[in-house]
């Protein structure tokens, strides 16, 4: 796929202007956050999640898809400098695909660049308002730039489409710390 990649980002501009609405998973996904509501137990949470994010990561056509893969591949790989030009040339092409728009977001993240991810988080969750990775996400950029009381609003919201987040845990310290405020 190496070998692909400079390929796929030299030929972006050329369908710069074809990329088709993002598939509408909007029922699909409100079934899974459903469930999630109701999940027994944390391992079931956690099995209904993880199909969350096969909706949240079908894009648009086969080059999105191609672009999404590879920056998620060499995300995974941290080179994060090849995965931010994948995701970039991504976000350029479809400007409409949530997921685009998170997986930079989370590339700024782990690089600790959160002032840089908090515009991506926010626009995933405008296209995508029950994108309940993108919210905790944006918990959690928040709580790192010590924004801690709009770290506790991005939490909550989270936590109503899914109470089982990991994430959950932090949600007293953050709002003792958002009642000092």
């Amino acid at each position: 796929m190496n070998y692909i990649f400079p390929f796929l980002i030299a030929a972006a501009p050329a369908w710069a202007q074809s990329c088709p609405d993002a598939p509408d998973h909007s029922a699909a996904l409100g079934q899974l956050i459903h469930d999630v509501q109701n999940a027994p137990d944390e391992m079931s949470a956690r099995l209904i999640s993880s199909e969350m994010w096969f909706y949240w990561a079908d894009a648009p056509d086969d080059h999105a898809q191609e672009l999404l893969d590879e920056g998620m591949g060499r995300r995974k790989s941290y080179d994060f400098d090849g995965a931010m030009i994948a995701f970039n040339a991504l976000v350029d092409y479809c400007p409409d695909y949530a997921e685009g728009y998170n997986q930079r977001a989370y590339v700024n993240f782990l690089r600790e660049n959160y002032r840089e991810a908090l515009p991506d988080l926010e626009r995933t969750i405008q296209l995508s308002p029950k994108h309940v990775a993108a919210l905790a996400g944006q918990a959690l950029t928040f709580s790192a730039l010590e924004r801690n009381g709009e770290a506790a609003v991005a939490l909550r919201k989270a936590l109503v489409l899914n109470p089982w987040l990991s994430e959950r845990h932090l949600l007293p310290a953050l709002e003792a710390t958002e009642q000092e405020l």
